[in-house]
Formats: C-alpha cells, sequence, structure tokens
C-alpha cells in the first residue's frame, strides 16, 4: 500500500493510491495518518475495502507529510561508512541518535526556508521506517513485524548550528521545514528488501548524493531492536536512518543550499520530493 496525506495544509485527509495511480479518499475508513491509526489493524482494515468504492481525490492536489503528529522523529547520524569517510570521522561502534523536533515536519513538495543566521544549510537523502505497534526490548529477528513501513525523510542540517553551538546536533536539525517525509508511506510488505534500494539527490539538476541502503554500518532491523533497548517505541514514530556521502559539508569547498535553489530527492520504490529553497 502506499498512503498519504491529501489537501491544503493543515486540512489533509488520509488517502491510498490504487494499482492504477488513483489517489483515493480514506476517510471513511481512519480519520487520519496519526500514532492512533498507524498500526496493523489499519492495514487489515484497508485490505477489505474495494478501493474502487473509494471517492477519486484529484490529481493536481497538494500532497501533504504522509504522517502527522508523530510522538518520535528520532535519526541516525553517521549510518553509512562512505559518509563517514567523506566527513573524516570514524565509523561508530553504536549508532550514533539524534532527535528532530516534530515541527520541523513538511510535506514533500513544500518550500524549504533557510533559518534565520543561517550560512551552512544543508541536505541529506535518507530512508526512514515508521513504527506499527509497541516495541520494547525487541531483537533484531523480530523488528521487521514492528515496521509498518518506510518513507523518505531529506534530514535538512545546518551545520554550523549541529557541530560548532554546543549541546546536541538537535540544533541543526530541527528548524521549520526542516524535515520533509513522502510523500507516502509505503507498506514493508512492498518492498522486497530494504537493504537494497537506491538513493539520489540533485541540486538544481546537479546529482550531489548517490547511495545505497546495503551500505549502511547499522541496518534496519537492528536501528528498532537498538533503540528498543533504551526506549518504548510506539506507532507512528519516525526513525530516519542516516545518509549516503555528497552532501554539501563534505564538499571541496564545502557547497550550501540558498534563496532559489531547487532540490530533488528519490530513493527506489518510495517516490520523490521537490523543493525550492526560500
Amino acid at each position: 500500500m502506499k498512503l498519504l496525506r491529501v489537501g491544503n495544509l493543515n486540512y489533509e485527509k488520509p488517502a491510498i493510491i490504487d494499482d492504477n495511480g488513483i489517489i483515493r479518499d480514506l476517510s471513511i475508513i481512519i480519520n487520519d495518518l496519526n500514532p492512533q491509526t498507524l498500526t496493523f489493524d489499519t492495514i487489515n482494515k484497508i485490505k477489505k475495502i474495494d478501493l474502487s468504492s473509494l471517492q477519486k481525490i484529484p490529481p493536481n492536489s497538494r500532497v501533504g507529510a504522509c504522517i502527522t503528529n508523530p510522538g518520535k522523529f528520532i535519526g541516525i547520524g553517521l549510518n553509512f561508512s562512505d559518509h563517514a569517510a567523506e566527513q573524516n570521522l570514524p565509523i561508530p561502534n553504536e549508532p550514533i541518535i539524534f532527535s528532530k523536533a516534530t515541527s520541523s515536519i513538511i510535506g514533500p513538495y513544500d518550500d524549504i526556508k533557510i533559518p534565520k543566521n543561517s550560512k551552512k544549510t544543508d541536505w541529506e537523502v535518507e530512508i526512514a521506517f515508521v513504527v506499527g505497534k509497541e516495541a520494547k526490548n525487541i531483537s533484531e529477528t523480530e523488528a521487521k513485524k514492528y515496521i509498518f513501513g518506510y518513507c523518505i525523510v531529506d534530514d535538512i542540517s545546518e551545520r554550523e548550528f549541529q557541530k560548532n553551538r554546543g549541546g546536541q546536533w538537535i540544533k541543526g536539525k530541527s528548524a521549520d521545514t526542516f524535515g520533509p517525509i513522502g510523500p507516502y508511506l509505503v507498506t514493508s510488505e512492498e518492498i522486497p528488501d530494504v537493504q537494497n534500494l537506491n538513493m539520489f539527490l540533485d541540486v538544481n539538476d546537479k546529482r550531489m548524493q548517490v547511495g545505497n541502503t546495503g551500505k549502511m554500518i547499522f541496518n534496519i532491523n537492528y536501528i528498532l531492536s537498538y533503540l528498543s533497548n533504551f526506549m518504548t517505541l510506539l506507532p507512528g514514530d519516525i526513525i530516519t536512518t542516516g545518509t549516503p556521502p555528497g552532501v554539501g559539508d563534505g564538499k571541496k569547498p564545502p557547497v550550501y543550499l540558498k534563496k532559489g535553489d531547487k532540490m530533488r530527492l528519490e530513493i527506489d520504490l518510495l517516490g520523490y520530493q521537490l523543493h525550492h529553497v526560500k
């Protein structure tokens, strides 16, 4: 299933893309895609519905963030060996964990806004997984049963705020518009091998990032298991799992986003995002 939220900002409704690529309104089944509905019971409910009976949504409608009001928005740092190398940093022995403020979340085609006093706003194409049921002290072999689905995250990062302003990375990861997610949430059974997906990001039509999820230091099932030993993960929690090489901060000389830039990112089977920088 490809689940999404469609409509004007703060007035989105839940939707699904049918086998013919038509967006259908899910409002009669669930009221939104949020922690209350992002469960396996919802998937089973939708499977029983004849999608052709659902109302069509106009194809030119705005697509919002594919999840609203998640309890947690967690990132994993330096999780690609080739990205760690470009940052001249050692490969971590355990996952590096940081948080992004949930207020940073926007839709997959919304504008990115450079924060006041920012000089080093950067890009990161990432795959995220979304939790589908409560997970606590879960083994790696069990982990897949707890993943509702996957989506793209652009982990926008202000490097000066992140690295030079003291404290934790959350400062550089949480500005408004720094968390685009979507365009849709793809349920896990539709992804045959999540550790073999190609990832791309272009800025102004120039290819900046190329990667594959197979280059992760810690795979997705391991990350879920690892996190569940430190905190209880709940339905709707978003965990974004790191970026491949090619970030602006790693270029020689460094390159950062500026007003007027256009950014496009894509991951196999998960669609693409397109943003203009304001």
